[in-house]
């Protein structure tokens, strides 16, 4: 049983749609209307389908979600842009590195990794006398921790500063299991094998106007890593698109919008509480306060023990876990209860097998 915080277990349905005949892309009218369905349920799924100041351009790209964070910087980002990173985790400092990759100017707001945003070091730099930034960046989830950031409150003091910047955020482990405000985001990330429950292979993107419009004022070089060649697809893709990833996360949007968004989300919510409530039982400790924890994926302080809990978890029980990252490699086990794993009763098998393994 797969219980990571992504990828996630693919439904059976969502495998039987991958197991018909190949579609061509390049030739075939039926993946232009596959890839048309699947684009207009993810504006349903990002919540800008409504019009008005709600509008985005819903566009997916073939690879991984780790794709959609590099593609954003590569098509916003040129020698001599300032960038302000926003962060309290890996990813959130990954953003970093990749401005420098590309040759802009990164500052890094951090907070601990187990701590909230930094916002008010956030407002001082935006009101520095020397802040000259082009772009904001953050994550929504930070995966690694499990902690849900408050980047409504971060778009709150960006947007007061007046400055015009455009902001980029990793939705990736959130979206589709947690309302995100793509409305108020000028480039939304998610991705095919997180709360989609869809394999890996599509990093998909909500993209405002004035996003697309500083897109081709920097005209970026890249083909692979670039947003511009996928706003308009109608006398075709930029390259021979993943046909087989594209079904199934169509038929993956299909699941969840029959459930309904909220009753997604309120799964969410309770196997969350569940997974923390066993945990509590357990005598774990959750990594961040469980106020900011996220209704994806719970992180528990195990420290030196991960990656034994993991293997015996896997040799005894078959099930999956995830350790930390980086330098919490050792200290943490994480459980993805998220997409088609967001359900009680996989909580619960999951909670007992890690009682039986402790």
């Amino acid at each position: 049983m797969l219980m990571t915080p992504g990828p996630t277990a693919v439904p059976e349905s969502v495998r039987d749609a991958m197991s018909r005949e190949l579609i061509n892309p390049d030739v075939d009218p039926r993946f232009r209307e596959t890839y048309d369905r699947l684009t207009e349920r993810l504006a349903t799924v990002y919540g800008v389908d409504s019009g008005g100041d709600a509008d985005r351009d819903v566009v997916a790209l073939g690879g991984e979600g780790i794709l959609g964070l590099e593609a954003a910087v590569a098509s916003l980002v040129e020698p001599g842009t300032e960038v302000l990173c926003l962060s309290n985790g890996l990813y959130g400092e990954g953003f970093a590195d990749f401005v420098e990759s590309y040759g802009g100017e990164a500052t890094l707001v951090a907070a601990e990794h187990d701590e909230p945003l930094p916002l008010d070091a956030l407002e001082a730099r935006l009101a520095a006398a020397d802040a000259d930034f082009d772009l904001v960046t953050m994550v929504h989830c930070e995966t690694p921790t499990g902690t849900l950031n408050d980047v409504g409150s971060a778009l709150d003091r960006i947007e007061d500063a007046d400055r015009e910047l455009l902001t980029v955020v990793d939705a990736v482990s959130s979206l589709g299991g947690v309302e995100v405000p793509t409305d108020r985001i000028d480039v939304c990330l998610g991705a095919s094998q997180k709360c989609f429950s869809a394999p890996p292979g599509l990093a998909t993107a909500a993209v405002s106007d004035r996003a697309w419009a500083a897109m081709e004022a920097r005209d970026p070089h890249s083909l692979y890593a670039n947003f511009l060649p996928f706003r308009d697809v109608s006398d075709g893709f930029p390259y021979t698109h993943l046909t087989t990833e594209v079904v199934a996360l169509d038929a993956a949007l299909g699941l969840l919008l029959d459930e309904g968004l909220d009753a997604v989300r309120e799964r969410h919510e309770t196997a969350a509480a569940r997974c923390r409530e066993r945990g509590a039982e357990l005598g774990l400790e959750p990594v961040p306060d469980p106020e900011r924890s996220s209704p994806t994926v719970t992180a528990f302080e195990v420290p030196g023990r991960a990656e034994a809990l993991q293997e015996r978890l896997r040799e005894e029980h078959d099930v999956i876990l995830a350790t930390g990252l980086g330098e919490d490699a050792g200290d943490v086990l994480r459980i993805g209860h998220m997409g088609h794993n967001a359900r009680v009763e996989r909580v619960d098998e999951t909670m007992d097998a890690l009682a039986d393994v402790l």
